[in-house]
């Protein structure tokens, strides 16, 4: 239905602009008598122009026909080709000698011209929105000479528009948002259409918007397809997301106008306009007493119905019953309030807090802080649950002190821990033995009593860094922690002999707890630092505090001072110290010096190195003094006193070595005998390795030489046969292993006698075979200038069955026969039957 009466109001709209075009257009001025001017040239001398290329005057001649523009209606819809206009020649007779040409855009494709009646139409259906106008060119000539009769003109076909295309908006969807809970008249968002046909002609191109769906939440303008809210107090937590058709239509709205729609997504962005909500008025959360500070207690969750940044919350602690105990925190990601604890819990001293926290959003709008408080409180209990608690000493550390002279099992304090759970286990003491590697202390099991088991010794260490640890043990009876009690008052008479029974019984315990399979086995244990101090006693006697070369001249004077001496002391009594100087009492009567309070000595000095023992005495009590001993050297010296020669005694002693330095000479000397003895020891006991190990096996050795042979191919080298047999000796074949000499070159060499052993049932024609080949080898002047071994593999003659040995093989070339064997008796029974029989079955 609709394109049936797009399709009437079309024809309708042609027919009348048809009407329009035919009446004013330029065909029918045309026909109505537009003016024309004649062919004719024009005379007078203004019309010359110029001169031809043959030299002709040319003249302008005015033109007969002209025009400006036809109009032609798009969409044409008829079935003949339709009309545009016609085209006259002031010089067209009617004769047929006229041609009219037409050239230009669509000329001969759209449009064609009648050749003689010079009229005008359109082939194709035509549309403005593609092109708006045609630009042609026509003339028109002389059928026969091709002649233009005029010049060419040219005009414009304009198409004219019809509402043939819809508006069509810019965008398909649209998306927008706009702040929930705005005003009414809140800019959205700003549609557009345009329409493809003419704004210029008519109302096709004018259009107006409407809104189809959407109302009563938005409205939109007509004019300018601005978008805006209708409807106050819309809530995007009621519903976010809005969908609106905006329609534009052209024809300014009226009836038989085209129109287009789009789609509008419109969503309401958040605003802060609810509170936090806890979920629940109390939380309860339980929790051990052993939790670590810093541990999570519980989580806290509050809504708020706001998304981002509106959501995010913020958690407080406003009230408690233990100030300090806990503290809340915010846990960005995800707008929990953690709840931590802060200071350590204790079942036995509180097992219940109250907390009342609050939650507020980090970010008020003002403008909606008039619909409430944008906060919310809730009540928090926290149960604290008992657990089994390591003992606890009564001190974070003790400090205790003792004389350096304390006998042993002397009880210098005590420590002192408890369990803290209502069940009060019994804790026994033990000192970790990695802080006291020494053993110097101990502690009661029982009572924590601390006590020395060795010497003390300040100035060898004032300070005893320990820790004691406290073990808890809750299998115990009561009538054991009886008998650990009075036990206790016993072992204060003899410490270290009751520490030894108390570790035996503490360690007895610990292994029947264990055999039991009992769970509460020592593993609840806490340690406390316990630093001891060692009292300074005066035990050290004060010495020199440095070793005194003292030089004297020979002619000084009485009373002269010759040497400032100082005293030191490892002691540090409180008043500090005081030393007093004085001689030994053997040498106070007969001595060239004496001490007197930074005074010099008396008499002539004879002697040319003098030994001045002076006593050093503290004034602590008890009163340590020591002896010292202070070498004077007598020197010779000019009258300023300064020192000129010393004898020899003097230099003697002041170049002696002191008694370490001789110790470490001597240590050193030590050292180097015994590595010269040990050296010494082991080149005795290494042996020379023989050259021949085994006497009886001679023939399997071999000597190497270092000298590089002739390789397989060298059989000449040596006559291994010589030494095999004694009897097969090749005197004729010459040695490679020396240099030639001239019995080599001697035609007729003596040949040297073989010597046949003689057959003896002993051995002792062997004996004389080697003899004799020693002194053959000793004689012979081609024999290598080395030590070399000859191997005869020679076994002497007195075996029946002769030589057994495969050795003469190498200088017979025929078969042996193997028959004999069977004749030797059963031991030669498989060598027989291997060796013996014919050839062609061992062939076989």
């Amino acid at each position: 239905m609709w394109n049936l009466g797009v399709t009437i109001r079309r024809l309708l709209a042609l027919a009348l602009l048809g009407t329009a075009v035919y009446a004013s257009g330029p065909g029918s001025a045309l026909r109505s008598g537009q003016k024309r001017t004649s062919l004719g040239r024009a005379r007078g001398p203004g019309a010359l122009t110029g001169h031809d290329a043959n030299g002709a005057p040319l003249r302008r001649s005015k033109r007969g026909w002209m025009w400006n523009q036809f109009f032609l209606l798009e969409e044409y819809t008829g079935t003949d080709m339709q009309y545009v206009g016609k085209l006259h020649s002031d010089g067209d007779r009617g004769d047929g000698s006229v041609r009219y040409v037409l050239t230009g855009e669509g000329a001969g494709s759209l449009f064609k011209i009648d050749e003689k009646s010079g009229d005008i139409h359109a082939t194709k259906r035509l549309d403005r929105e593609e092109k708006a106008y045609y630009i042609l060119h026509a003339k028109a000539v002389n059928r026969q000479t091709n002649i233009a009769l005029e010049g060419e003109s040219e005009f414009i076909i304009k198409i004219h528009d019809i509402n043939d295309n819809e508006p069509r908006f810019t965008k398909n969807p649209y998306y927008a948002r706009v702040p929930e809970m705005s005003e009414i008249g809140a800019s959205v968002i700003q549609v557009t259409a345009t329409d493809a046909d003419d704004a210029t002609y008519g109302n096709s191109a004018k259009v107006v918007y409407s809104i189809l769906e959407g109302q009563p939440y938005f409205s939109v303008d007509a004019e300018t397809g601005l978008i805006k809210t209708a409807l106050p107090g819309m809530d995007r937590e009621v519903k976010e997301q809005y969908q609106v058709v905006i329609q534009a239509k052209d024809m300014a709205g009226q009836m038989g106008g085209l129109s287009g729609t789009t789609t509008v997504s419109i969503t309401l962005s958040d605003v802060n306009d609810n509170p936090p909500r806890f979920t629940k008025a109390l939380y309860e959360f339980r929790v051990r007493e052993s939790l670590e500070l810093g541990g999570t207690v519980g989580v806290l969750r509050a809504m708020d119905a706001d998304i981002g940044e509106n959501a995010e919350m913020e958690y407080r602690v406003i009230g408690s019953d233990g100030p300090g105990m806990f503290e809340i925190v915010t846990n960005k990601s995800n707008q929990e309030g953690v709840i931590r604890l802060r200071k350590p819990l204790d079942f036995e001293r509180k097992r219940q807090y109250s907390l009342r926290v609050q939650v507020e959003n980090s970010l008020v709008s003002s403008r909606f802080l008039a619909a409430g408080p944008f906060t919310d409180e809730a009540s928090v209990k926290v149960i604290v649950e008992d657990v089994d608690e390591p003992p606890v000493f009564d001190r974070g550390n003790y400090v205790l002190e003792v004389k350096e002279d304390a006998r042993r099992n002397t009880v210098i304090g005590s420590v002192s821990a408890a369990d803290p759970d209502d069940k009060r286990s019994p804790v026994r003491y033990s000192i970790d033995r990695r802080t006291d590697m020494d053993r110097i202390f101990d502690v009661h099991a029982g009572n924590g009593s601390l006590f020395t088991l060795k010497e003390l010794d300040r100035e060898e260490n004032a300070w005893h860094n320990i820790t004691v640890i406290a073990t808890e043990y809750s299998k115990f009876s009561d009538r054991d922690a009886a008998g650990e009690r009075e036990g206790s008052v016993m072992r204060h008479d003899s410490p270290l002999l009751h520490c030894a029974v108390n570790d035996l019984i503490f360690f007895l315990f610990s292994f029947f707890f264990l055999a039991c399979g009992f769970p509460d086995t020592p593993d609840l244990v806490s340690r406390v630092p316990v630093y001891i101090r060692i009292l300074d006693v005066n035990d050290n006697a004060p010495t020199f505090a440095a070793n005194y070369e003292t030089i004297v001249c020979e002619n000084a004077k009485a009373n002269q001072k010759i040497q400032m001496i100082s005293a030191t002391d490892p002691d540090e009594p409180s008043d500090g110290h005081h030393f007093f100087f004085s001689l030994a009492q053997e040498a106070a009567g007969k001595a060239n010096f004496s001490v007197r309070d930074n005074k010099g000595g008396r008499k002539l000095l004879q002697k040319s190195v003098y030994h001045v023992p002076v006593v050093i005495s503290d004034g602590d009590f008890p009163r340590q003094s020591s002896t010292c001993t202070l070498t004077v050297r007598v020197c010779t010296c000019d009258r300023d006193g300064n020192m000129k020669l010393c004898n020899a005694e003097a230099l003697t002693a002041r170049a002696g070595l002191s008694t370490g330095a001789l110790v470490a000479i001597l240590l050193c000397v030590i050292i180097l005998l015994m590595i010269v003895v040990l050296f010494a020891a082991l080149r005795r006991q290494r042996k020379k390795e023989p050259l021949i190990i085994s006497k009886e096996d001679v023939r399997d050795n071999v000597v190497s030489y270092n000298d590089e042979g002739g390789g397989e191919e060298d059989t000449q080298a040596f006559d291994i046969g010589t030494l095999r047999n004694p009897e097969a000796v090749d005197e004729g074949k010459q040695r490679r292993d020396i240099i030639p000499t001239e019995s080599y070159y001697n035609p007729n060499p003596a040949r040297r006698p073989v010597l046949v052993p003689p057959r003896h049932d002993n051995n002792g024609d062997v004996r004389d075979f080697i003899n004799q080949r020693l002194q053959d080898n000793d004689s012979d002047p081609t024999a290598p200038p080395y030590d070399s071994l000859a191997t005869y593999a020679y076994e002497g003659s007195g075996s029946v069955a002769e030589s057994l040995s495969s050795l003469e093989s190498a200088t017979t070339e025929g078969d042996h026969d193997y028959n004999y064997l069977s004749e030797w008796g059963p031991r030669f029974k498989k060598l027989a039957d291997m060796y013996g029989g014919d050839d062609s079955d061992r062939e076989s």
